[in-house]
């Protein structure tokens, strides 16, 4: 089981907005870094609210608070201020960026969910940096190619400049992905897929053996699949569905500044 430090929740909690007034006679609202803590423990779990334990304070309480920061975009500006925190601390390391994507299945149904072979469900995209740091993450239906969902992540970067090169396996043999990350000035480098004729090839042999370090992208993948909320979609809605994966994010660049 996977638990905050008081370092990650004092920094969580700072950047979290204060929460509004209520009026007079109202029931007060349940503890912050309690909130904060059974936020983290339903992603950690992978649980529904109802098994949120008392500890934590009221399940309703808890999500309400959840609900409340997401509408106020809090953990995407959370997760864009610790994109700047890591680039003054260590920076990151775009020479060479990896793209990837993870499936979760959607149980509670609800908007932007797409079918698959695997069932219905969502696409987790994420591009990361040479050690690993997320630099890009976004949520979506999982019908669309793997291919065309790689554009709408420079929409949402942590990283002010973009990557130098961007390696992909097969998924990502696309002449218009490769057009399209020209146009950002990004090198596109992913293995041919076997049913490309030979005067079809584009890649250069030498450069592809910097796919060999995929593995960096993998490695992350598995670190957001240590939240189990992230592999099933229980929310109806995508915006508290990306809440999780934003927050999750949000930590793993967390870990890299305080060690």
């Amino acid at each position: 089981m996977l638990h905050l430090s008081e370092s990650e929740l004092d920094m969580i909690d700072l950047m979290l907005p204060e929460d509004p007034p209520k009026p007079s006679g109202g029931r007060p609202r349940s503890d912050r870094r309690k909130a904060i803590e059974g936020i983290f423990w339903i992603l950690d779990n992978g649980a529904k609210w109802k098994d949120l334990p008392a500890q934590y304070g009221s399940k309703s309480s808890v999500h309400r608070a959840f609900k409340r920061w997401v509408e106020a975009g809090a953990f995407e500006k959370m997760l864009r201020e610790m994109g700047e925190t890591v680039r003054e601390h260590s920076g990151f390391k775009l020479y060479e960026c990896y793209v990837d994507g993870t499936f979760s299945k959607a149980r509670g149904g609800g908007d932007g969910i797409g079918c698959t072979k695997a069932g219905k469900g969502v696409k987790i995209m994420i591009m990361v940096d040479a050690k690993g740091l997320p630099i890009a993450v976004s949520t979506g239906s999982a019908s669309p190619h793997e291919s065309k969902l790689v554009e709408p992540l420079f929409d949402f970067m942590v990283s002010v400049d973009f990557p130098e090169r961007l390696i992909g396996d097969k998924a990502y043999d696309s002449d218009k992905l490769d057009e399209e990350m020209a146009a950002r000035k990004v090198e596109m480098i992913s293995p041919h897929r076997s049913s490309r004729k030979p005067e079809n090839k584009t890649q250069d042999g030498r450069k592809l053996r910097r796919f060999k370090r995929r593995w960096t992208v993998e490695r992350t993948i598995g670190w957001l699949q240590n939240y189990r909320r992230l592999c099933v979609r229980w929310e109806k809605s995508t915006a508290m569905f990306q809440g999780f994966v934003h927050l999750t994010c949000a930590i793993l660049l967390m870990k890299e500044v305080l060690g």
